[in-house]
């Protein structure tokens, strides 16, 4: 499942992180890397940006983004 399809309050872990060059690259210096435990925060009125918490810290992604992050319900 994609991450924009992870209800809110929900626990999930990264099993890939797709997309080509600087996208791929930018996702994964964020700390969003496989075998990590992310959660829905909070996501936007008009579903963009999604917020999300990862490694004991809140982010902000693009929707568009988080599209290329799969993940696995925990």
């Amino acid at each position: 499942m994609k991450l924009t399809e992870l209800p809110i309050g929900k626990s999930a872990r990264i099993i890939n992180v797709d997309g080509e060059g600087k996208l791929r690259r930018r996702l994964l210096e964020m700390g969003i890397l496989p075998h990590t435990n992310i959660k829905i925060e909070k996501i936007a009125p008009f579903g963009d940006p999604i917020e999300i918490e990862i490694r004991g810290f809140n982010l902000s992604i693009r929707k568009e983004d988080a599209q290329n992050i799969e993940v696995e319900v925990l």
